[in-house]
């Protein structure tokens, strides 16, 4: 199902990319795009949880839009991360440990679905810990300022992204921990 709702909404954080990005290139006062971007960022990225409770609740699961869901969040964070360390609020360090580890774990899932294995890396909760963990920082660090007068989101956020970078190497090691009876099988 290509055109159902949830598959739309799913569109909508790809399409989100360049909107986020080129906010910062709009002859906007720095506060202000920090803010519109921002915004954005936490409205696409919350389409990631109503996507899939619409496509439960309303019955338009599809084998597309389970491939597309996480190509999208990746997407979305990945390309958020090269905005952040392009504005140096997160550290280039950071962005290619997280980015790496989708690159790898997204490589090793497919793998393992060719070899009829792709129940030793299904989401895991650690999985999940991070990307809320991430979804928290990259907000933060994109607002870039002083949230309700007390709340520094910079700070807040540079320590969420390094939580998230720890939590993102765990979680790799845990798919890899998982996966590996199957690669020693089929490694040879």
């Amino acid at each position: 199902m290509f055109f159902t709702l949830p598959t739309i909404m799913t569109w909508t954080r790809i399409v989100a990319i360049p909107l986020i990005v080129g906010v910062f290139y709009l002859p906007l006062a720095p506060q202000t795009a920090n803010l519109v971007a921002t915004v954005m960022f936490i409205v696409f990225a919350w389409t990631d949880w109503l996507d899939g409770f619409l496509a439960r609740r309303l019955n338009q699961t599809s084998a597309f839009g389970a491939f597309l869901d996480p190509v999208a969040d990746k997407f979305l964070v990945c390309a958020s991360l090269l905005v952040l360390v392009h504005l140096q609020r997160a550290d280039v360090f950071v962005a290619l440990i997280i980015i790496g580890r989708e690159i790898a774990i997204s490589a090793l899932r497919e793998w393992m679905a060719k070899i009829g294995a792709s129940r030793s890396v299904a989401v895991h909760m650690l999985g999940k810990l991070k990307t809320t963990v991430q979804m928290v920082a990259i907000p933060f660090l994109l607002y870039d300022g002083t949230l309700l007068g007390v709340v520094d989101t910079r700070a807040w956020g540079l320590v969420l992204i390094w939580i998230a970078a720890v939590l993102t190497v765990w979680s790799m090691v845990y798919y890899l921990q998982k996966a590996l009876p199957d690669i020693r099988a089929h490694a040879k």
